[in-house]
């Protein structure tokens, strides 16, 4: 069976080079598609959902951003599964200063070249090794400034406000960007921080094990 895996903003298919599936899956990398002008998430997400065969039976696994996108493709698709990573699954599990920036639209004022910065990477995605590191920079300084500043304007005005049946949700208890505290998690990472895929490779291999043996 196809396991689609879309990453996170300032990620690329990269950031799951530590994560192995049990036998019997393939792993499919789908890289994000430029939004139009004003795209709604949406209807981004009906574009995006062209690149999935669905045809033959398949999961979504998303990670951060991606995990939201997972979400809204599980409205148009029937995916056997929907697992977000390090995500959120509806806009009420966002942190309070998430909601706080999207009513005053800071997004639009703040310049998208901030988010490059090290200082703020580091900040949110936590303690890693340098592989982690390199992959991260990397991605984010060959990311569109204009695909940041769309990005960042869905998270904060995403206007899914439950949750949606069925999906399982994998979180790490020291997510700095997406405190776990604020979510409903299903599976919780001791120490894992928002990239933990990578530092945390071998809980979250255990995790996606025993959701997709039980599939």
């Amino acid at each position: 069976m196809k396991v689609y895996f879309i990453s996170g903003l300032g990620a690329d298919k990269r950031v799951f080079n530590r994560i192995q599936l049990p036998r019997g899956y393939e792993p499919v990398y789908l890289d994000w598609i430029d939004p139009l002008p004003n795209e709604k998430f949406s209807h981004y997400a009906k574009r995006f959902s062209r690149l999935i065969t669905p045809v033959e039976d398949f999961i979504l696994i998303g990670l951060s951003f991606g995990g939201m996108l997972v979400s809204e493709l599980g409205k148009t698709l029937a995916p056997k599964k929907i697992i977000i990573i390090s995500s959120v699954s509806c806009h009420n599990e966002l942190p309070w200063y998430f909601k706080l920036a999207g009513k005053l639209n800071l997004q639009k004022i703040i310049s998208p070249s901030i988010y490059k910065q090290a200082t703020i990477i580091n900040r949110f995605m936590g303690p890693g090794d340098k592989e982690m590191k390199n992959i991260v920079y990397d991605y984010v300084r060959r990311t569109n400034p204009e695909f940041i500043r769309w990005s960042l304007n869905e998270i904060l005005h995403w206007d899914q406000n439950e949750r949606p049946a069925g999906v399982i949700h994998i979180h790490g208890s020291n997510d700095h960007l997406l405190p776990c505290r604020y979510t409903n998690a299903d599976y919780i990472v001791q120490k894992g921080g928002h990239l933990m895929v990578l530092n945390r490779a071998q809980d979250v291999n255990r995790i996606l094990k025993e959701v997709l043996d039980g599939h």
